[in-house]
C-alpha cells in the first residue's frame, strides 16, 4: 500500500496483560491514496519498534506498507480514536512481518500531495466557527466537526 499520512497519533504504553509487569507500546496513522479512500494503521510491538517506526515519518510523508495484516475494525470502538474511514478494515502492523518505508511524494507520485488538504468528512457535516458562537448553548455536549484553518501560530 502506498499513501500520503494525513494524520498521526503519538506513542503510548499499555500494560501487557500476557506478561505481566511489562509494557506494550502502540501508535496509528492514517493513509490516504486518493480523494475517496483512507485507511486507519495500527501498529503493537516493543517500545525500541514503536519509537523507531513513529520517528520514522511524519504528517505529509508518503509511505509504502508491505505485508501488513489486514482486520476488521471495530467501528464503535476504534473511531472512537481515530478518523472515520470509508473502509470496515484497517491495516495492522507487526514488528516480525511488516516494513514501512519513507519516500518523497514527488518522487512517489506528486498526486498524492493533493489529497493532504482534502477534508476526511462530508463538506455537510461540519459546524464553523460563527455556528458554534451563535448557537453555543443549544450545540452544549454534543460532539461537533468543526472545519477552520489555522491562521498563525506562535508562542
Amino acid at each position: 500500500v502506498i499513501g500520503v499520512v494525513i494524520g498521526k497519533t503519538d506513542v503510548r504504553s499499555f500494560p501487557d496483560r500476557k506478561n505481566i509487569g511489562t509494557e506494550r507500546y502502540t501508535f496509528n496513522f492514517t493513509i490516504r491514496d486518493s480523494p475517496t479512500y483512507f485507511i486507519n494503521v495500527q501498529s503493537w510491538g516493543r517500545e525500541e519498534y514503536i519509537r523507531s517506526l513513529s520517528e520514522s515519518f511524519r504528517v505529509g510523508d508518503c509511505v509504502t506498507i508491505e505485508n501488513p495484516l489486514i482486520q476488521s475494525k471495530e467501528a464503535e470502538r476504534e473511531e472512537k480514536f481515530n478518523p472515520v474511514t470509508p473502509s470496515c478494515y484497517k491495516l495492522l502492523l507487526s514488528e516480525n512481518h511488516s516494513v514501512v518505508k519513507t519516500a518523497s511524494c514527488y518522487d512517489t507520485d506528486t498526486r498524492l500531495l493533493s489529497l493532504l488538504h482534502l477534508p476526511v468528512k462530508d463538506p455537510q457535516d461540519y459546524y464553523s466557527l460563527g455556528d458554534i458562537v451563535a448557537n453555543g448553548q443549544s450545540l452544549h455536549g454534543r460532539v461537533l466537526n468543526v472545519l477552520a484553518a489555522v491562521m498563525s501560530v506562535s508562542e
